[in-house]
């Protein structure tokens, strides 16, 4: 199929998409909201008071379901190398989360604590090559293992969207050296073409 014909059925499914017309109705920035949502619904992640870091951002509207959830006394602290519009009680540092720099920043937010909860909807840019695409798909799921290892307090969680392939099955094995239980969800708003699935580390050992 050519890129013309693939933008157009992509372009389409866009503007049928039942998720997309209801973010734009609810006020979240992408229809990324509900996974987050129906994850939530079921495994009762964000609670009130809660700290999270929202790590890949960026549009934010991982960061508006975990605000809205959280409360006013809980914090969510946002991650992206790319820019983000300002959200309402969301602390966000930009920059890379591989570097010094930015991580410096995050810990002066948290001000010594750690989070509760780490979210990362992350996706590396697109290639188009499948084993490059997936390599640094895992590669960025790593880093957010790595982050959560510092940052994430004893028997807190870690919810990680991974792409099912190479790769695959040997970082669930990290996920499970580091929590006490792993579990997998594909919610419905992910589309049904779509290899993505969620993994959620319970219980930081």
């Amino acid at each position: 199929m050519s890129r013309t014909k693939t933008s157009k059925a992509w372009l389409q499914e866009h503007v049928n998409d039942h998720y997309v017309h209801q973010a734009q109705k609810d006020g979240y920035r992408s229809r990324a909201a509900y996974k987050l949502l129906e994850i939530n619904e079921k495994d009762k992640l964000l609670k009130p008071g809660y700290w999270v870091a929202d790590l890949g951002a960026a549009p934010g509207s991982w960061s508006q379901v975990a605000k809205r959830l959280v409360g006013q006394q809980g914090r969510v602290f946002a991650l992206d190398i790319l820019e983000m519009d300002p959200l309402p009680g969301v602390e966000f540092v930009q920059g890379d989360f591989r570097e010094e720099e930015t991580l410096t920043r995050f810990t002066e937010l948290l001000q010594g604590r750690l989070v509760d909860l780490a979210i990362c909807d992350i996706a590396p840019n697109i290639s188009g090559m499948a084993v490059i695409d997936q390599a640094r798909s895992f590669h960025l799921c790593e880093l957010a293992l790595d982050f959560c290892r510092d940052y994430l307090k004893p028997g807190g969680h870690f919810l990680v969207k991974t792409f099912q392939g190479s790769g695959y099955t040997e970082f669930i094995q990290q996920m499970r050296s580091e929590f006490a239980s792993v579990l997998t969800r594909k919610p419905a708003a992910s589309r049904d073409r779509s290899n993505e699935i969620y993994l959620l580390g319970k219980g930081k050992k």
